[in-house]
C-alpha cells in the first residue's frame, strides 16, 4: 500500500482501493486506537454525505471501531461542519466525514476531525496511517467482552439547525426574504432548507432530491446556472449554492450574477472591519485569490495575506496571525469566532448579516471588490523541476511581471496531485491577460513539456 492521506484525507473511486471497504475497515481500527486512553472506551461520531458509497464505507468504518472497543455514533446524513460541530459539542474523541465534497458521484473520501473539531494535524494522520499499513491492528484488537457497538444519533441534525440560527445576529430579521437554495442533492439538503425557513425566510429549494447518483450533477457550488435562473424567476435577494458536503458556498445576486468566493471574503471582513470585529485587521485567503481582493483590501484599510492553496493552509495562517476570517476563492471560508471549519450555510447567514446590516442588496455589495481578468492554462509536463532552475520559465515569467507591474500577477506552480504545471495570469484587460499567459505555458511546454 502507498500513502493514503492526501491534503484533505481519504479520496478516491468508491469501491477502489483504496476507497473501499477493507480501508475504511482499517482507518476505523487506527483511529479508535489512536485516540485510546485507559480505561476510556473511544467515542468516534461518523457521518456522511448522500452519495451511494457511503452505506458500504459507514458499515465498515462501524465494524472496525467496535472490533477495536469504540463507540460510534452514527448521525448519518450531515454537512461536514455539521459532523465537526456535534463531534466537539458531544465531547467525542473524533469525528469521521465520509464525503468527496465538490466531486461527483463516483469518488468519496474520508476526512477525520480531532475532538476539538478541527481537522487532525499532519503528524496524527501519520500516525493513522502507520498503524494502518504496518500490520499490527490484527494483533491490538480486545477480547470479545471489550469490543465496543453503536448508536443512531437521532437529534444531530436539529442540534446543527439551532447552532447555525445562533450565528444571526438577533437584532436583524430576515422574515419574508426571498432566497434560493441549490442544495446540490447533497449533505445539505435538509439542514440548509429548516435554517432559514425557522429564521422566516421565504425559501425557494432546488436540487433537493438525492438519490445516490446525482450529487453535484450540474448543479451545486459549481455549477450555478439554474439557481441565477431561479432567482431572476422568482425575484429573490439572494441565491445560495452549496457543494455537496456542505462546506463551501457560492452566492448569486438578485440580478442573477454569480458571486465569487473573494468578493463574498471581502463583503463580510469590510462589515467586520466597520464593526471593530476584524481582529488584527487582517483577512486571509489563498495564492488563488484574484488580485482585486488584495487591492480592495489596501483600499479599505485592511491587510491581506495569501496562504497555500488549502483550507488547512488557511486555518494554520489565521490561528498564526491572529485572523477570524479566511477562505478560498472556491467558497470555503473559516469565521473562526464561530466555528473551527469551513462552513457553506454559516457564511450564507453571515453574508446575509452584512446585507441587512448595510442595507444594501448584495449587487451593491460585491461591487466593493473589482475582479480582474485572469487567465488560467494548464500544461502537461514530463517532469517537475524547481521552476527557478528553468532559465527559459523565469525569464518568460520576469517578462510578463515587468509589463505587469502593479497591475497584475503571476503564478506558475505544479500539480500536486497530476503531472501538470499550472500557469495563472491576472492583469487590467483580458487581451494582455492571455497574452501573457500564452507566452509564459508556450516557454513551459516547450523546458519540459
Amino acid at each position: 500500500m502507498g500513502k493514503l492521506f492526501g491534503t484533505d484525507g481519504i479520496r478516491g473511486e468508491a469501491n477502489r482501493y483504496p476507497m473501499n471497504a477493507e480501508i475504511a475497515f482499517l482507518v476505523g481500527q487506527a483511529v479508535t486506537k489512536v485516540f485510546k486512553k485507559p480505561g476510556h472506551k473511544t467515542r468516534v461520531i461518523i457521518g456522511k454525505d448522500t452519495r451511494i458509497s457511503g452505506y458500504m464505507l459507514e458499515s465498515s468504518l462501524e465494524a472496525g471501531i467496535s472490533s477495536m472497543g469504540g463507540i460510534s455514533y452514527l448521525v448519518r446524513v450531515l454537512p461536514t461542519p455539521g459532523i465537526a460541530f456535534i463531534t466537539e459539542s458531544m465531547r467525542a474523541d473524533a469525528g469521521i466525514v465520509i464525503s468527496a465534497s465538490h466531486n461527483p458521484f463516483q469518488d468519496n473520501g474520508i476526512k477525520i476531525f480531532g475532538g476539538d473539531g478541527y481537522k487532525l494535524s499532519d503528524e496524527k494522520e501519520e500516525e493513522i496511517e502507520s498503524l494502518m499499513l504496518n500490520g499490527e491492528l490484527s494483533g491490538m484488537l480486545p477480547p470479545a467482552q471489550e469490543m465496543g457497538r453503536s448508536y443512531r444519533m437521532e437529534d444531530a441534525t436539529g442540534r446543527y439547525v439551532v447552532f447555525l440560527k445562533n450565528t444571526f445576529p438577533r437584532r436583524f430579521s430576515i422574515e419574508g426574504m426571498k432566497i434560493v437554495l441549490d442544495v446540490s442533492n447533497g449533505a445539505t439538503y435538509r439542514v440548509a432548507p429548516a435554517v432559514f425557513y425557522e429564521l422566516g425566510a421565504d425559501v425557494t429549494v432546488i436540487n433537493d432530491e438525492p438519490n445516490g447518483l446525482n450529487i453535484n450533477a450540474d448543479c451545486g457550488s459549481q455549477y450555478t446556472q439554474s439557481l441565477e435562473r431561479k432567482v431572476l424567476e422568482t425575484g429573490a435577494s439572494i441565491g445560495l449554492a452549496f457543494d455537496g458536503d456542505g462546506d463551501r458556498l457560492i452566492a448569486v445576486d438578485e440580478k442573477g450574477r454569480r458571486i465569487t468566493g473573494d468578493q463574498i471574503l471581502f463583503i463580510c471582513a469590510k462589515v467586520l472591519k466597520e464593526r471593530n470585529r476584524l481582529i488584527n485587521d487582517l483577512l486571509v485567503s489563498t495564492v488563488m485569490s484574484n488580485i482585486g481582493l488584495s487591492i480592495a483590501c489596501r483600499k479599505f484599510g485592511f491587510r491581506h495575506h495569501r496562504s497555500r492553496v488549502g483550507d488547512r493552509y488557511v486555518l494554520e495562517d489565521m490561528q498564526r496571525l491572529g485572523a477570524v476570517i479566511g477562505g478560498e476563492d472556491s467558497g470555503h471560508m473559516i469565521f473562526l469566532d464561530h466555528h473551527t471549519t469551513g462552513d457553506g450555510i454559516l457564511t450564507a447567514i453571515q453574508l446575509i448579516a452584512a446585507m441587512i446590516s448595510e442595507g444594501k442588496p448584495l449587487s451593491e455589495l460585491a461591487a466593493w471588490m473589482d475582479i480582474y481578468p485572469q487567465a488560467l492554462i494548464n500544461v502537461d509536463v514530463e517532469s517537475k523541476p524547481e521552476i527557478s532552475t528553468v532559465s527559459t520559465i523565469v525569464d518568460a515569467i520576469k517578462t510578463a511581471e515587468d509589463e505587469l507591474g502593479k497591475d497584475g500577477r503571476v503564478l506558475v506552480r505544479y500539480s500536486g496531485t497530476q503531472k501538470m504545471c499550472r500557469v495563472m495570469v491576472e492583469g487590467p484587460t483580458d487581451e494582455v491577460t492571455c497574452r501573457l499567459c500564452d507566452m509564459i505555458a508556450s516557454a513551459v511546454k516547450t523546458s519540459i513539456g
